[in-house]
């Protein structure tokens, strides 16, 4: 498929608003940047929806499980990144906005996973409902036909290390996380906007690839305590908490 090489058709999206990592808002930024239309869109209207207006977006407000709503973002525009926050209807959301993306012929669809799908396969699944739904979504996508673009982060540093964490840094002395005794290597929503930035910027090289964004040192949450803790200059120590629990904690912040 040929690309465009000007910049005469907006480019979608989703989550634009979203406050947790905040890739959308961060991408729509950068786009503008490079001199593309964007069609930001947004679960609502309020300040948020604003403020994207004001760098220059066209905003709409739409539900990614909604048919119609997906018609009005997505008619017209060649290129979309389609972003969702934790929700149990992810799967459906994927789809819906799939099936409304092919329908409507767009050149790539730069999807935005998780790195822990990396682990999975059709033998191999998880106890994490959200990480077998972004699992399946991907599943779905190759199953598409859609020109499709993924992207796979590892956990967010301004989520986890530091919005999320900063209470019981705050309060407790404590960098309470779901991490186990794992690994990891927390990366910037900004780093993986600008990613995604380049990818739609220009597609026709990144189609059916897949790309697993990283941090620039991968180590246990022991080892991040005590980054906190010289940057702090008192001790600050790690606690593995349940997933469950912050399942819920995620939920609420996201609603």
């Amino acid at each position: 498929m040929t690309m465009k090489s000007i910049h005469d058709s907006p480019i979608l999206v989703t989550g634009a608003a979203g406050d947790l990592g905040a890739i959308g808002r961060n991408l729509t930024a950068m786009l503008l940047a490079k001199g593309h239309k964007v069609r930001a869109l947004v679960r609502r209207e309020d300040e948020r929806a604003l403020g994207l207006r004001q760098l220059g977006a066209e905003v709409v407000q739409g539900d990614l499980t909604d048919l119609a709503s997906m018609h009005r973002a997505i008619k017209g525009v060649t290129r979309i990144y389609f972003g969702m926050s934790v929700s149990p209807t992810y799967l459906e959301a994927t789809v819906n906005v799939a099936a409304v993306a092919r329908h409507h012929g767009v050149e790539v669809f730069v999807n935005m996973s998780q790195m822990t799908v990396t682990q999975m396969s059709i033998t191999e699944t998880t106890p994490s409902p959200q990480h077998k739904l972004h699992w399946l979504a991907e599943q779905a996508l190759a199953w598409s036909g859609l020109p499709v673009v993924t992207v796979r982060p590892t956990v967010f540093l301004e989520g986890f290390f530091l919005r999320l964490a900063a209470a019981g840094i705050r309060d407790s002395d404590e960098l309470a996380l779901p991490l186990g005794n794992g690994k990891t290597s927390p990366i910037s929503s900004v780093d993986v906007a600008h990613a995604v930035s380049v990818i739609l910027d220009d597609p026709a090289s990144h189609i059916g690839h897949v790309y697993n964004l990283t941090g620039f040192e991968s180590a246990d949450l022991n080892h991040y305590a005590r980054v906190f803790s010289e940057a702090l200059g008192r001790t600050i120590r790690y606690r593995n908490v349940p997933l469950s629990g912050w399942t819920d904690k995620l939920l609420e912040l996201t609603h």
